[in-house]
């Protein structure tokens, strides 16, 4: 693999230049063939006047715990592909944030389970964390295989972005309503939805399809 591959994109400030807190969540194609279907996402955060980001992924290839701190630069290439920006909270409120980011990656409870599909994957935690701190306003494309997986002791939770409700059963069969997400339609991991408010498909592969969200 290229080194290249793996090389800053300049989607995160410099810390040097940025006092203010800042949280990311970005999303890139999955790694080799998955990467038609499927997207990886992470989490990124840096306190107030910190030098550095700190980076969160999961990632399937590593053996337990799946879990790693700075395993990549913030914002790098995700081994090649181009990464994108799904949330970006600065200023005000978002160092508290941080801390109860932190937090939900301390408890996140698949850190020594990894399946691509349906889950848990790296995508899992993702929405976990999203589900613990619901001021992201985290919108999950529907290419982010993983998302819907719950425990059938938790078949109902919280949307991701925290607007609305989901039922899922490990991933395999259920349905989401949410002010964000819109509606979705999940079976077998495959997603068909609409967002109503922000006119767009939302299709397994694809992600949004449809006008883009504004201010992400």
């Amino acid at each position: 693999m290229e080194e290249a591959a793996l090389t800053p994109t300049g989607l995160s400030p410099d810390p040097a230049t940025v006092r203010e807190p800042i949280i990311q969540v970005f999303a890139a194609p999955a790694f080799g063939r998955r990467g038609a279907l499927g997207v990886h996402t992470w989490i990124v955060a840096k306190r107030t006047g910190a030098p550095t980001f700190t980076r969160y992924d999961v990632v399937g290839w590593t053996g337990p715990p799946y879990v790693h701190v700075d395993y990549l630069d913030p914002d790098a290439l995700w081994f090649g592909s181009m990464p994108v920006l799904l949330a970006d909270r600065r200023g005000d409120g978002v160092e508290a944030l941080i801390g109860r980011i932190d937090e939900a990656v301390r408890r996140y409870p698949y850190a020594d389970t990894y399946r691509t599909w349906p889950g848990p994957n790296s995508n899992t935690f993702v929405a976990h964390v999203a589900r613990a701190v619901p001021e992201l306003r985290l919108d999950l494309p529907a290419n982010a295989v993983g998302k819907d997986y719950l425990p059938l002791a938790s078949a109902i939770a919280s949307a991701p972005s925290g607007s609305g409700v989901q039922l899922s059963v490990l991933g395999l069969a259920g349905v989401l309503v949410a002010a964000e997400e819109g509606i979705e339609i999940n079976l077998l991991g495959l997603t068909l939805g609409i967002d109503i408010a922000r006119p767009a498909l939302r299709l397994s592969g694809l992600g949004r399809v449809g006008l883009a969200k504004p201010g992400r």
